[in-house]
This record gives structure tokens, sequence and C-alpha cells, in this order.
């Protein structure tokens, strides 16, 4: 894939084993945000990160998102006005869950706005301990995004064991296919 994608990680960055790292491997292509605050997630710096990132694009991206970095794309679509291709939301976290992290509580006050024209698919484990009740996949396509709910697959990190993630990357495939891009 020739495309420019920006992989938007959630809290610590998607380390080595984490298929976001690997995917920066396979598409040569890649940015990757890279806020100041990995551990300690702030909105702001989050937010400045990312649209650093598509500024940075020669033309639009596709943004590839993972857990907390999926909200984040929420505050940035519903501020920003420069051009994305698509976005590929992976494994949204419910705010209001169990698991989700104090410490990323500002990205929990999500904007009603939608995602705007831009496809969007958003794809979810049906065992995710972040989205135990498929409460933000549903948010997700209420959006405007399309829902494609997996198997058993955990939150879909270093910690499912995906490696490079093939079916993800056909999931993708099959997306930018299906919108032209």
């Amino acid at each position: 894939m020739g495309r420019r994608f920006v992989m938007v990680p959630g809290i610590g960055g998607s380390g080595p084993e984490h298929w976001q790292s690997h995917w920066e491997s396979l598409y040569p292509n890649t940015l990757r945000i890279e806020p100041n605050s990995w551990d300690e997630p702030d909105l702001a710096d989050w937010f400045a990160a990312l649209d650093r990132a598509v500024a940075a694009a020669p033309y639009p991206p596709v943004l590839v998102c993972h857990s907390l970095g999926c909200l984040l794309f929420a505050h940035w679509r519903a501020a920003s006005s420069r051009a994305i291709a698509a976005a590929f939301l992976v494994a949204v976290p419910d705010p209001s869950g169990p698991a989700f992290p104090a410490q990323a509580k500002a990205f929990g006050a999500l904007p009603a706005t939608g995602f705007g024209e831009r496809p969007v698919l958003a794809v979810a484990s049906e065992n995710d301990p972040y989205d135990p009740t498929a409460s933000a996949i549903a948010w997700a396509a209420r959006q405007g995004a399309w829902p494609r709910r997996l198997g058993p697959r955990g939150h879909l990190n270093e910690a499912s064991n995906l490696g490079a993630w093939p079916e993800g990357q056909g999931l993708l495939a099959d997306f930018l296919d299906e919108i032209g891009e």
C-alpha cells in the first residue's frame, strides 16, 4: 500500500510487539503521532500531535487508531478542518467502563458531532475488557462509523498476541478497496 498512514496509538504508544508497530514496518509511508505524554495522556498534547502528523502528510492520510487513539480521533475530527482519506478505528474503549484509565478522563467527554463525511471503519472484539458491553462500538456506529465485530480477541493489543495481525491487514485492505482508496 503506497498510501500514507498515520498511526494513532493508545496509552503507552503501542510497544514493539503491537500490530501498529509491525504495520509501520510493513507500510513504509507511515507516520506515528508523537505526543509528550504517552503514559499520562494529556488531551491537548495528543490533539496537537495528531494535528502535526496529519499536516505533515503530503496528501490526506488514513488514520489507523487504537484504543484511546480512537477517542482522540473523535475529539480531533470534531475540531479540525484538516482533510483525511479515512479512519480505521480498532478497540474503541468505553470511557464509562470499569477498565477505562482514570488518567485519560479528559478523553471521555466525547463530542456528539459525528465523524464527518470521510469513511470510518470501527473494529471491535466481542470480549474487549475496555468495551465489555459493546457501548463504545455502538457509540462509534452512531457517530457514522461502519461497525465490524470480530470474535473473542481481547483488546486487540500486544497482550492479544496478534503479531502483525494479518486479519486486521485484510480488514484494512478490504475497507480501502471498498471506499476506493
